[in-house]
């Protein structure tokens, strides 16, 4: 039984700016109070302000949200809202507050702002659309069983949400939801093959160009370090897609975004021991990520050209694979010494920079769950940075912080490369012990990057899977990045 990515659920959205007089509500109705934190006494100016006061005493202030059932019997929810609130903080609110009204079944959830801060009504409410789709959002499960069906129906928005932006919550949380299908699925059910077909299939129902190069091809390229991967694959049906968003009318160099595609990782001659190989089908985040994130653009219309491209493989144990101390020449013509040949991600993703760059794109951002030194130093909370451009490290923190999903920059200074010197190669693939290796990977990415082509990698080891949810996503597989590619994409596009 093949999995079928869903699509976005179909969730009616509706706007009044006046708040209702009287809080009388239908069966499979529930309602949700956004409250200022720093003023509760808003409530006294509510049809239910005596329930409320008397019901909301019970709680110890720190509860937030709170759950009530309503006079006549109905659900009710309650937000205090900070003063000065974060996209990630009102993400997380709304993941708290929305999951436990979608499992009570509920057909309509009424959303009424108390708030006197227009901004903070309209950032909670994008937030909740998108907690919302990502709580309907179910992930694929291989089973003859039909899937749960949702009941929540319509999310109705009471008070000064007049400048709430849902196509973009909703164009982000169609992303997300792609994102984590795909990374989702066993490895059986996402081959590279059939991750192709896929992605094939999807670039014509988008109206994507699409290009595709196989192992001939990469070979014809020269293109060993990508190869070196699948040296021992039993099927030749890795290979680097490209897939181009052309808005109409519009001639300038594309954006680009670049993204992991290990569809499975045994280690290679490098074997992963014990536990370490459970989940590396997952291996393969970063190019849904990616890829999310070019669905997201394109359902926004963004007005200028990007380029997708997703290196797929899979790193094989076998009799072809490669070893410790083997040389390879990569697309451009650098030599490298491997040394850790589960360190694959850094391989595929160098020949295809180096593809990349040959295309001449104004900017690139690459995604990919690399390295185990980016979780060390982060823990998985937020995800890592590496930039080639030093007036970017603010600007990173700063989109991060605007669409919710928090990255951190790290440097990226010349001298790292004393540590990556090599006696037969040109450089070390990576070092043989040590801390820092999220640095010295992108140090050997960088080299395979056009020096006047601005680059941001981000290491999203750290943030692919959070134990219970983070933000706005309810699940451990979180699709982490799709939000900040379309957030640093408009950033740049608008320079």
């Amino acid at each position: 039984m093949k999995p079928e990515f869903p699509g976005l659920p179909q969730l009616l959205l509706e706007k009044d700016q006046s708040v209702p007089a009287s809080w009388d509500l239908d069966p499979g109705e529930g309602v949700l109070i956004l409250v200022p934190e720093d003023d509760r006494e808003a409530i006294d100016h509510t049809p239910w302000s005596d329930f409320l006061e008397k019901r909301l005493s019970a709680y110890p202030e720190t509860a937030n949200p709170v759950f009530l059932s309503t006079p006549d019997g109905g659900r009710a929810a309650v937000v205090f809202v900070p003063e000065r609130l974060q996209a990630f903080k009102a993400l997380t609110l709304s993941r708290k507050v929305i999951g436990p009204l979608i499992a009570e079944r509920l057909e309509e959830v009424n959303v009424i702002s108390l708030l006197d801060d227009d901004e903070s009504s309209c950032a909670m409410a994008e937030a909740i659309v998108a907690a919302a789709h990502a709580a309907l959002f179910q992930l694929p499960r291989i089973t003859g069983k039909p899937p749960e069906s949702n009941a929540l129906r319509a999310i109705r928005f009471f008070g000064a949400f007049e400048e709430a932006d849902f196509e973009y919550a909703e164009a982000t949380a169609e992303g997300n939801n792609l994102a984590r299908w795909l990374t989702h699925l066993p490895g059986n059910y996402l081959t590279p093959g059939i991750y192709r077909e896929f992605a094939e299939s999807l670039a014509r129902q988008e109206g994507w160009d699409a290009q595709f190069h196989d192992c001939d091809k990469l070979e014809e390229l020269g293109a060993g370090a990508f190869l070196s991967v699948v040296a021992a694959s039993p099927v030749r049906d890795a290979g680097i897609l490209h897939l181009k968003y052309r808005p109409p009318g519009v001639e300038r160099r594309p954006l680009a975004l670049v993204g992991k595609g290990i569809c499975f990782d045994t280690g290679g001659s490098n074997l992963k021991v014990g536990g370490s190989m459970l989940g590396m089908h997952g291996d393969m985040q970063g190019s849904a990520v990616a890829l999310g994130a070019f669905l997201a653009i394109t359902r926004l219309k963004f007005d200028q050209p990007v380029d997708c491209w997703l290196a797929l493989a899979e790193n094989h144990i076998g009799s072809r694979a490669v070893k410790c101390n083997d040389v390879i020449t990569a697309l451009d013509g650098t030599t490298i010494e491997l040394i850790n040949t589960d360190a694959e991600g850094r391989m595929v993703l160098s020949d295809t920079l180096a593809l990349v760059c040959r295309e001449k794109p104004r900017a690139i951002i690459d995604y990919a769950t690399l390295t185990g030194g980016v979780v060390a130093a982060l823990g998985q909370r937020m995800a890592g940075a590496i930039t080639n451009r030093r007036e970017w490290v603010e600007p990173i923190i700063q989109a991060g912080e605007r669409c919710g999903e928090r990255v951190w920059p790290f440097p990226y200074e010349d001298d790292y490369d004393e540590d990556l010197k090599s006696k037969v190669a040109d450089t070390l693939q990576c070092r043989t012990t040590g801390p820092g290796d999220h640095i010295y990977a992108a140090r050997l990415l960088g080299r395979f990057v056009d020096k006047d082509i601005g680059w941001v990698h981000v290491d999203m080891a750290s943030s692919g899977t959070h134990t219970g949810g983070l933000a706005h996503i309810p699940t451990d597989v979180q699709g982490f990045g799709v939000r900040f590619g379309v957030e640093w994409l408009q950033k740049v596009a608008s320079e």
